[in-house]
């Protein structure tokens, strides 16, 4: 017999961004850009940022834009354009910091 509440535990594991092992050990933060979640693991000047859901074709066009701006949000520091890599799912890169950051 099929019992679809036994399967509860991996979906909801699913559910839940997982760092990189570069990232291990990050706390992660999780914030809201134009309606989508992200959460940003971050280690130094170092960062991963991991979009929440699915996103169509045409939405993709702006996820990395906007992954741009919850890196910012997050830490408050600025991200390295250039330095960042990946997909709309999934991109790491390097941020500048003001002191004390």
């Amino acid at each position: 017999m099929f019992r679809p509440i036994l399967l509860l535990p991996f979906i909801l594991a699913a559910c839940t961004a997982s760092p990189s092992p570069a990232f291990f050990g990050a706390t992660p933060q999780t914030t809201t850009v134009a309606g989508r979640d992200y959460t940003v693991f971050r280690k130094q000047n170092r960062v991963q940022v991991i979009r929440h859901g699915w996103a169509s074709p045409r939405d993709r066009d702006m996820i990395p834009e906007h992954m741009l701006i919850a890196v910012a949000q997050v830490t408050g520091c600025t991200p390295v354009v250039a330095t960042f890599q990946g997909d709309s799912g999934e991109r790491r890169g390097r941020i500048t910091c003001p002191r004390g950051r």
